[in-house]
């Protein structure tokens, strides 16, 4: 389909699809999926979006719950991203998360449907409590590559980017991309898709700023683990999510400026 003629846009994945970092639940968050919907409207106002996505949710979830619907919707473009809750759960295993996402991809595109997923970003260069991870992050994004390229799914390489780790694009909890992070990904997948208007400035790095102290840096760890890491910890051995009892936002394709559920 050329550039910018779509008009049936799905996304299917966690709390970064749904947007989490970018708004809140008092007044909604956006996050890059609406943002990359907004972008395509400006090149064609009568695409439909729908937005699946569920925080909380591992790859096998999506796979699971969002992937009838979507199907269902027939979409000719979808986003699929899923995987980083798994990579933060003890029992992880890049094989059986990349086979959840290349079933998704397999689905959808025999439809027809022009699939688009991410890569991610190295965990360790934004939370360095984290760095034990950054090896399962490098061998789940070599998979999704891999995948991709067999069915022909086009990949927003996010992760091979410096920027995507700037801390300035993550909030607080260094789990969820911020707006100034949310904007960067929509315009990585715009760019990806060729689509009007889009070129490769999300890749730029932003303007130098002082590092701080060996003193800050472990004090800012130290916050960041008693204020997150542990009150997520706690939810893991209690067998909780955030995304409990919760559904998709916008589960119907609609118009961008209309509400869901209207």
């Amino acid at each position: 389909m050329p550039s910018g003629e779509y008009l049936r846009y799905v996304a299917l994945g966690d709390s970064m699809t749904e947007g989490l970092g970018d708004g809140d639940d008092t007044v909604g968050v956006r996050g890059w999926a609406d943002r990359l919907a907004e972008h395509l409207a400006a090149v064609n106002p009568g695409v439909r979006y729908a937005n699946l996505a569920v925080r909380g949710r591992v790859a096998g979830q999506v796979h699971a719950e969002q992937l009838a619907p979507a199907l269902a919707l027939r979409p000719d473009l979808a986003t699929v991203a899923a995987g980083v809750n798994d990579l933060l759960r003890p029992r992880f295993d890049a094989a059986e998360v990349a086979g959840h996402l290349e079933e998704m991809f397999a689905a959808l595109s025999a439809t027809g449907a022009h699939v688009v997923t991410l890569t991610f970003p190295d965990v360790g260069r934004i939370a360095p409590l984290a760095r034990p991870l950054r090896f399962r992050v490098s061998g789940l994004n070599a998979r999704i590559r891999a995948a991709a390229a067999r069915h022909g799914v086009t990949v927003a390489d996010t992760g091979r980017h410096a920027v995507s780790t700037d801390p300035r694009l993550w909030t607080e909890d260094r789990l969820h991309a911020g707006p100034l992070g949310h904007e960067r990904i929509a315009a990585a997948v715009a760019h990806a898709l060729h689509l009007p208007g889009s070129d490769d400035a999300w890749t730029i790095p932003l303007p130098p700023r002082a590092a701080p102290t060996a003193r800050q840096a472990a004090a800012a760890e130290l916050r960041w683990a008693y204020a997150f890491l542990g009150p997520w910890l706690g939810r893991r051995l209690r067998g909780r999510s955030s995304g409990e009892g919760r559904t998709a936002k916008r589960p119907e394709l609609l118009p961008l400026n209309a509400a869901a559920g209207s």
